[in-house]
């Protein structure tokens, strides 16, 4: 077992729909620790950064809407194998295609619409981390 830090960004869908403690909840139910938290409204570059291998798509303008539409939550969560465990929680990407008990199968409404972004490997939650977290927002918990 390797114990890993992986950004979990509580999507606008997330928070109109007043579901963030659910969310959270649900991660510490299954013995994750919280290293960061914040909320943040999402800026162009950032976006631009973060969703780099869609920002020349034809709708990545309805992605970006969508992800400036209201602040999310930054979380930065810890524990053995968290990465893979969190993406089982969540459910795929497609909502509609999750099933109940997942995040995404219980909360989600589509692709785009689907509660919260996870990392998916550790080179990508060590960009993703350093990208929302400064030096000194993560704890070690």
């Amino acid at each position: 077992m390797a114990d890993e830090t992986t950004l979990l960004l509580l999507k606008p869908d997330c928070i109109s729909k007043n579901l963030a403690g659910e969310v959270i909840r649900r991660l510490q139910a299954q013995g994750f620790r919280l290293r960061g938290c914040k909320m943040i409204q999402l800026t162009d570059d950032v976006l631009k950064e973060h969703y780099a291998h869609i920002a020349s798509k034809p709708f990545f303008p309805e992605v970006a809407g969508f992800m400036k539409s209201k602040p999310v939550i930054a979380l930065a969560v810890a524990g053995d194998n968290v990465i893979s465990q969190v993406r089982d929680l969540l459910g795929p990407t497609d909502s509609k295609a999750a099933a109940k008990g997942t995040i995404r199968g219980d909360f989600g409404e589509d692709k785009m619409v689907n509660m919260v972004h996870a990392s998916d490997s550790p080179e990508a939650a060590a960009v993703e981390l350093t990208r929302f977290f400064k030096a000194g927002e993560l704890f070690a918990l």
